[in-house]
């Protein structure tokens, strides 16, 4: 059984829905989105189908070969989709927390973060080099399990068709019990945040019940309105710059490196460097929090 592309399929979607949106930004705020902004996003999202469909034929053989040595015989069936979407989302927490934790994986996904705005077309902003920065093999144990391959890339393009409605600052919050459990705009505007606050928070794909569970989670506040971004800002809206400057700076960080060190530039955290002269999102965090402290205890006195 042949099982559709999510994410082909709702193309038109997405099209039409960028344009209501457009219309709703200019009408609540007197202008739409910054047209180099959205030109940039959307030419980094058909590089993303064209670098995907040159790599799918590789990712689904190795799934293939790996489904041989399955544990268990999983058929086709609307409970091992249920069960598959669920397992596929907890694959994607762990892929997208690593995303910004390992540099080599950062390198990749920073493009999706480098927007300084955010609405619908920043979901489009995705990375050409996917399949270089490995991020397929979190997927893989579910082939090892027994998911059919066609199932797993099925539910992978449905998680990825999901978040794209929550690129949007027009929506401002859903009802109590689905922000509860499901990943929504609020949520993931923290997580495309810059503010010390929202730092490295919520990586849900669509259960945000994985953030929760596993220490991650942050909400979003009205006195810390989220600014956009990555920590060095891009400054540019060159679409090859954006898909590349990180690989670029991993390259520039290896050659100057001593020794070991070289290493580190590969699989330690964003930020991190070998004479500690640059910030990783601990450092910064750390910094707020005791600038939060010393607000605090400056309250106490006063009171």
């Amino acid at each position: 059984m042949t099982l559709p592309d999510p994410v082909i399929w709702a193309i038109p979607f997405f099209l039409v829905t960028l344009a209501l949106e457009a219309w709703w930004l200019k009408r609540r705020r007197g202008r739409g989105p910054d047209p180099r902004d959205s030109a940039t996003s959307i030419t980094l999202g058909l590089g993303s189908l064209a670098a995907g469909a040159l790599t799918a034929g590789l990712v689904f053989s190795l799934g293939a070969w790996l489904h041989q040595f399955r544990l268990v015989d999983i058929p086709l069936a609307w409970w091992s989709f249920a069960l598959c979407f669920v397992a596929d989302d907890f694959a994607y927490y762990l892929f997208h927390r690593s995303a910004h934790r390992v540099r080599w994986f950062w390198a990749s996904h920073v493009v999706h973060h480098s927007s300084e705005a955010y609405n619908l077309s920043t979901a489009l902003r995705q990375t050409w080099t996917g399949f270089v920065s490995l991020n397929f093999l979190f997927r893989l144990p579910l082939f090892v399990i027994g998911f059919p391959p066609e199932l797993v890339f099925f539910c992978a393009g449905l998680n990825l068709v999901y978040q794209y409605w929550i690129h949007t600052e027009a929506i401002r919050r859903m009802p109590r019990w689905f922000e509860a459990v499901m990943n929504t705009p609020s949520h993931h505007r923290v997580h495309h945040a810059v503010n010390p606050r929202y730092l490295d928070r919520n990586y849900a794909g669509v259960f945000i019940i994985w953030d929760r569970l596993l220490g991650t989670f942050e909400p979003e506040r009205d006195d810390d309105r989220p600014r956009y971004g990555i920590v060095k800002p891009l400054g540019s809206f060159n679409p090859l710059r954006a898909a590349l400057h990180e690989w670029i700076g991993i390259a520039h960080d290896v050659l100057a490196a001593p020794g070991l060190a070289k290493w580190h530039y590969l699989w330690r955290e964003p930020g991190w460097s070998h004479d500690g002269s640059r910030d990783t999102s601990e450092t910064i965090r750390a910094r707020w929090r005791a600038q939060e402290g010393r607000i605090e205890d400056d309250r106490v006195q006063a009171a």
